[in-house]
């Protein structure tokens, strides 16, 4: 269930409470109407009402559909999102992050944040690099495609899956135009790099772009739309088998 979904059932117990509440017009009535209301409506309105501010601005669960997250999230895991820690700091390298994506979608996504605003990102033979270091990334599924590269360079994200350097193109992916960029070979303010632990069975950055942690997407095909992180994933709690707290 939605907020949205979960504040329309509170306002419908709500309107119900107020209709039984009103006096009887039955003259023998002994306010039968206002006692269901006072013992049964009344603990309704007040869970629905807290359990709507504890998923719009607290906690929520999300359901796996895919297997882009593969071996860190099984399809059909049920986790626990914190929606509160990131209105006080930014993602960090590592995080499991709920985000809407800049391409068209029902659905939020959920990858790994593998690279930062201020970065220098580049991906040799499927083997990931920051800041010219190396990432040692024992979350992934299976040995990365060794014909894949990426490189951020010349105000763009640049791909090689075999067939030669492509750029990724605004219309079709998030790359904010140059004069949003502060140097033209670093990921650029709000912006960062996702990817999903099954490298090699995942649609993410690679693919599209940038997410942002803020304000509207700057470019692709959800440009001028509002951009953010709904929150980090930091408990798988269902199945019971699989229940544990999720690590950078």
């Amino acid at each position: 269930m939605t907020p949205y979904e979960l504040l329309a059932l509170v306002l419908i117990i709500a309107l119900a409470r107020l209709v039984l509440s009103l006096p009887p017009l039955v003259a023998q009535s002994q306010g039968r109407t206002r006692t269901i209301a006072h013992e049964y409506l009344d603990p309704f309105i007040v869970a629905g009402i807290a359990a709507w501010l504890l998923i719009t601005f607290v906690a929520r669960t999300y359901y796996i559909p895919s297997a882009s997250m593969v071996p860190t999230l099984a399809v059909g895991d049920v986790l626990l999102v914190d929606k509160f820690e990131y209105h006080f700091h930014s993602p960090h390298e590592g995080d499991v992050v709920v985000f809407p994506p800049p391409i068209p979608s029902p659905d939020d996504f959920i990858k790994r944040v593998i690279g930062l605003p201020g970065d220098e990102f580049r991906i040799v033979h499927g083997i990931v690099y920051r800041n010219g270091a190396r990432l040692s990334e024992s979350y992934t599924n299976e040995r990365p495609n060794p014909d894949f590269n990426l490189e951020i360079r010349n105000y763009g994200i640049f791909v090689d899956d075999g067939g030669g350097w492509q750029p990724l193109s605004s219309s079709q992916a998030n790359v904010p135009p140059r004069s949003m960029w502060t140097a033209p070979d670093r990921i650029p303010p709000h912006c960062y790099i996702m990817l999903g632990d099954n490298r090699n069975d995942s649609e993410d950055s690679r693919v599209w772009g940038f997410a942002q942690d803020t304000g509207r997407f700057d470019a692709g095909p959800r440009k001028g739309e509002a951009a953010g992180f709904t929150g980090r994933a930091f408990l798988i709690f269902w199945p019971p088998s699989q229940f544990h707290i999720l690590h950078g």
